[in-house]
């Protein structure tokens, strides 16, 4: 059999081979990567080198390492995606929509001030998806992506990151059978009108009413899953019936 050559010094030729090993695949599951000891055995180079090119992947957001644990194929996972689990097994509908009513408002108000035109078409193709859709789960992926839409036009990370969190939340199945509690085709119709008003709102650089319609939009939202989740006394874990609610 035939030895690698060496290369013990050459961090460039160590980092090409563990840019095919890295479009190779093959890592496992978890997507853990062989040992510095084991890659530069593999690779025919000095340990030096084999972590000198990881340092270069992980910049390049390629790997993430973690002290003791090894190094992993991707992005490093932050803190608050680990705990994201935790978060929504304890959180109610009732946290989620105070939440929503103190960001969302915020976020339709600086979309107001920094949203830019080609955002504004994307806006209202989304809520015209919306409208046009005949399936649930469909007119519930568009009228997230609206709400994010708007999000991403406020222009703060910060608020984003929040944001997400939030949706995360909302994507949750738990969460989503008290939406589909909520709907009618009155609600429905109002909701439609409503993505139309803050739309507006927002195209119309009016801070103050692009705040003040999304308010009002979610407080209603707010109301009817209140009225839902308290008929005959019965709690928010009772079964789901009907299409989500639109918020």
């Amino acid at each position: 059999m035939v030895q690698p050559q060496s290369h013990p010094d050459n961090a460039n030729y160590a980092l090409e081979k563990l840019r095919e090993l890295l479009r190779a695949g093959g890592f496992g599951v978890d997507g853990k990567l062989p040992t510095e000891r084991d890659l530069a055995e593999r690779l025919g180079v000095g340990r030096r080198a084999v972590r000198q090119a990881l340092e270069v992947l992980e910049a390049e957001g390629e790997v993430w390492r973690r002290q003791g644990a090894g190094t992993f194929l991707g992005q490093k996972p932050d803190a608050l995606s680990a705990d994201v689990g935790a978060i929504v097994a304890g959180t109610d509908f009732m946290e989620i929509m105070e939440v929503r009513l103190r960001i969302e408002p915020q976020l339709a108000q600086l979309a107001a001030l920094r949203a830019r035109a080609p955002e504004l078409v994307r806006m209202r193709e989304l809520a015209r998806k919306i409208r046009e859709s005949d399936d649930a789960d469909a007119r519930e992926l568009w009228d997230g992506a609206l709400h994010r839409q708007i999000a991403q036009s406020a222009r703060n990370q910060l608020f984003l990151s929040i944001f997400d969190l939030i949706n995360h939340v909302r994507q949750d199945e738990a969460w989503q059978a008290i939406r589909e509690r909520a709907r009618n085709g009155d609600a429905v119709k109002m909701a439609y009108a409503q993505h139309e008003d803050i739309i507006d709102a927002i195209a119309a650089r009016d801070p103050a009413r692009a705040a003040e319609t999304m308010r009002r939009h979610l407080l209603m939202l707010q109301e009817r899953l209140i009225r839902e989740t308290s008929h005959d006394g019965q709690d928010a874990a009772m079964p789901p019936t009907g299409e989500p609610v639109l918020a």
